[in-house]
Formats: C-alpha cells, structure tokens, sequence
C-alpha cells in the first residue's frame, strides 16, 4: 500500500497490529482522525497510554484494577464466600453482563496446555488455593472452557485443594438455546444428556 506520507504509514503499521484490524481498515480509523480536532487526538492517545501505564491487576483475584483492589472485590454488596473461577478478564466481563452472578472471580490467566508451554506455574493457582485456604470460601464455581485444556486445569485445581472444606462446582454445559441437536459435537450432547433437567423448571 503506497502512502503520501511517512508518518500516515507509521500511524496504519500501528493501527494493524490490533487484533482484527487490517491495512484497509486500519487506513480508514487514521484517516478519520486526521479529519478530528487535534485536542480530541491528543485525548485519545494520552487516555490509551494512561490506562497501559497505570492499570493494575486485583492483588486478590487477578482481575484488571485501578488500585491495588478491584471494585468487585471490594464490593462488600457481592457475596465474597463464593469464588467463580475464569481463564481470564475477557470471561469475567461477559458474565457481569449477565447479571446473574454476586460472587467474586479469580482469573487465572490461561489454562493449563502443554502443547502451548502453558503449565501450572505460570497461572495464579497458588493465589487461588491462598484464597481458599485464608478466606471462609464456601464454593468455587469453575467457567472455563469445555475442553481438554479446561478439564485438565479444573482436575488439577481440585486436586490441590481436595483436603479443604470447600464445595466445588462447574457452569452447566449442554445444547446453547436455538442451537441444532444435529450439529451437536458428542462431547455437548453426552454433557447435556448427563445434566438433564425436569421439564417444569426447564420450561418456566
């Protein structure tokens, strides 16, 4: 892609780093801001180098942070006995927006895969198993994802807290809504089957 200008160049090479984002598209936003006032620019480059200089992670749970404690840890409206355990930030918005769900979270990082060079060790498990251990935690609800790699981290974090009082649960998984029993993998409809419900909770 030929540019009139260096510095419109160096401003999409930036741009296209961005997950999702191509030389085309990324062209599109560098030219929309050229068309801004340039205190607005200025705004959005210093807020986009503010929040990378200062965001910090929860001491507690491993969550995104302004200060050394997230807001949901220090919620004390938010049941703090009841621990929801996700591979990372991503899972812990997506589930606020249900609205469904009190407790606090513990984030992870990742999950366990070898293939990756991801192991026990560079994941907060030990922070976790120190939650359990210090804190009057009733349960643990895993949300990780419903594959080999999920499966592993949740065996491997029950068994390290296996000889503590706590209840451990995982998020139902089973057929989405609207979704087609055809195109099911085995794995789904096996889990759906094992995880059936009576029909007037299911239809009310």
């Amino acid at each position: 892609m030929q540019l009139p200008s260096t510095l419109l160049e160096n401003a999409v090479a930036q741009f296209s780093k961005l997950p999702g984002i191509g030389k085309k598209t990324a062209l599109r936003l560098v030219l929309h801001l050229l068309k801004q006032d340039i205190n607005d620019v200025a705004l959005f480059g210093d807020t986009i180098a503010k929040m990378r200089r200062d965001i910090q992670f929860c001491k507690r749970c491993n969550n995104i942070s302004d200060g050394e404690t997230c807001s949901i840890c220090a919620n004390t409206m938010r049941n703090q006995q009841i621990i929801c355990v996700v591979e990372n930030i991503r899972d812990v918005i997506a589930i606020e927006s249900t609205q469904q769900f009190n407790g606090t979270y513990h984030v992870l990082g990742g999950i366990i895969s070898p293939l990756d060079g991801i192991g026990p060790d560079q994941l907060s498990i030990e922070l976790l198993v120190n939650r359990i251990t210090h804190e009057q935690v009733d349960e643990l609800v895993f949300a990780l994802s419903p594959n080999i790699q999920g499966d592993t981290t949740i065996y491997f974090i029950q068994k390290k807290i296996a000889h503590l009082k706590c209840k451990v649960t995982t998020i139902a998984r089973g057929i989405a809504f609207g979704g087609e029993l055809e195109y099911a993998d085995e794995m789904t409809l096996a889990r759906s089957i094992a995880n059936r419900l009576p029909v007037q909770q299911y239809v009310q």
